[in-house]
């Protein structure tokens, strides 16, 4: 096993069952769905699943 850092931004929504190995970061915004496995960096306000996880869609930014 090697140790690493897991770096999770703001507002991030994580699915049950779902694993982010060491050395990811994930951006602000994301949403990762229930049983995806996360082997790499996410950009933000991305939706990923699957195993690996990939991108479904990105997010539309809405400002106030």
């Amino acid at each position: 096993m090697t140790e690493g850092e897991i770096i999770v931004g703001n507002d991030v929504w994580i699915g049950s069952n779902a694993v982010i190995l060491p050395n990811c970061e994930i951006g602000e915004g994301v949403i990762v769905a229930a049983g995806a496995v996360v082997t790499s960096n996410i950009n933000s306000y991305s939706v990923v699943g699957g195993v690996p996880a990939k991108l479904i869609k990105k997010r539309e930014i809405i400002k106030n």
